[in-house]
């Protein structure tokens, strides 16, 4: 049975991103083939840590081998529904995983020989393919951004700030989800050699909203009315994520009615949008007025109702 890679790079599966990085730079400096020549055994060993560490140092794949999405060399597993989540507070999230500091940097390219930097420095003659071919990708870097309601639901552009002078541009889709992540590929730490950057992990945080509430699709709005408005009809004016529309009440609403503006609820990309479904307050206004409690006095006596007719136990 093949081993996991939490078992070849010799710690447990609930080990730290940096518990992981110091068992890799370990055994990369035990396994290296410039330290072990004519040892072909070595190289291969070498090559299967770094296999190892590449799924285990990237928050997400390690995430989907454990969900049992991804296969101990990386590959994709039959597919199934997954949405990846992260932990943090605004802006940058926690230090990149994966990421190798100055002195890791240092340690691991001296393996390659002496000389200027560390890759143009590598020793020719014995290792050099091994050493023109050796590449570690980079980390991703974790942030958190919050937007407001509305740009959630019809989509927008956001900068995340990282320093100054130092942001990413961040395409909100329509109708993302609360706590969804989006990847920006090749944003994250640059890789070591030959290997390709890392990717900007962003989970998006939705704001909640004065007047707006989404149940799933649709967004539910309660829309104050006055009492005429409720007795007599009429066109009003109600807001949406993408503008405020006009919408007619029928005579005789009664509060707690619910109205619904197709189409103006969550519009997904490449998908149908859902409603807005409106549900109608009405509001009386000044108790003191004495003309309205005059006549409801004597309207009330020429047509008595219960509108709480059989919610007696």
């Amino acid at each position: 049975m093949a081993q996991t890679p939490y078992e070849v790079i010799g710690v447990k599966p609930d080990a730290s991103p940096d518990d992981i990085r110091k068992a890799y730079r370990k055994l990369a400096k035990q396994l290296h083939p410039d330290l072990n020549p004519g040892k072909p055994e070595a190289e291969a060993r070498f090559k299967t840590v770094t296999a190892a560490y590449d799924l285990l140092s990237d928050a997400d794949k390690r995430a989907r081998y454990d969900r049992g999405e991804l296969d101990e060399s990386g590959a994709e597993r039959p597919r199934y529904s997954y949405r990846p989540q992260a932990e943090g507070a605004q802006g940058w999230k926690y230090g990149p995983q994966g990421e190798m500091d100055g002195a890791d940097l240092d340690d691991l390219f001296a393996m390659f020989g002496s000389g200027g930097g560390p890759m143009g420095g590598a020793r020719r003659g014995r290792g050099q393919g091994f050493a023109q071919d050796f590449k570690l990708p980079g980390g991703d870097r974790l942030y958190t951004l919050t937007v407001d309601f509305v740009e959630a639901a019809a989509g927008a552009k956001k900068r995340l700030s990282l320093a100054p002078d130092n942001w990413l541009d961040v395409t909100i889709p329509p109708g993302l989800d609360d706590g969804q992540v989006l990847r920006l590929k090749g944003k994250g730490d640059p890789g070591i050699g030959a290997g390709p950057p890392g990717d900007a992990l962003i989970e998006v945080h939705v704001a909640p909203h004065p007047f707006f509430r989404r149940e799933g699709d649709n967004i539910v709005v309660e829309l104050p009315i006055s009492l005429a408005e409720a007795v007599l009809g009429g066109r009003v004016t109600v807001p949406t994520v993408t503008g405020p529309v006009a919408m007619t009440i029928p005579k005789g609403s009664d509060s707690g009615a619910q109205l619904r503006l197709r189409g103006k609820g969550i519009s997904r990309r490449g998908g149908s949008a859902g409603d807005q479904i409106v549900t109608l307050r009405v509001v009386i206004g000044d108790s003191g007025d004495a003309e309205l409690a005059a006549f409801l006095e004597g309207w009330a006596v020429k047509h008595p109702t219960d509108p709480r007719r059989g919610m007696a136990p």
